[in-house]
C-alpha cells in the first residue's frame, strides 16, 4: 500500500503576514492581499486548497516552489 506524504499547510496571515496581530508578524511575500488573489485569478501563484467550510490554506510544497522560483529570477 503507497502513502501519499503528509503535506504542511500554510494559512494567508503564514504567507503575508499579519501587521494588525499581536504580536504583528512577518510575512514571506512583501505584498498586499489583494495582489495576492489577483495574482492567483492570473495564475501566477498557487491555487489553494479548500480545508474547511469557509477556510483555505496553501501546501507549504506551492508557497516553496514559488519562493524558489522568484529567487531564479533574481
Amino acid at each position: 500500500m503507497k502513502h501519499e506524504p503528509l503535506h504542511t499547510y500554510l494559512r494567508l496571515t503564514e504567507i503575508l503576514g499579519d501587521p494588525k496581530g499581536d504580536p504583528p508578524t512577518q510575512g514571506l511575500l512583501p505584498i498586499s492581499k489583494s495582489a495576492w488573489w489577483d495574482g492567483i485569478k492570473e495564475g501566477r501563484y498557487p491555487a489553494p486548497y479548500k480545508i474547511g467550510k469557509r477556510s483555505v490554506a496553501w501546501r507549504l510544497d506551492d508557497i516553496q516552489s514559488l519562493l524558489d522560483s522568484f529567487e531564479r529570477t533574481l
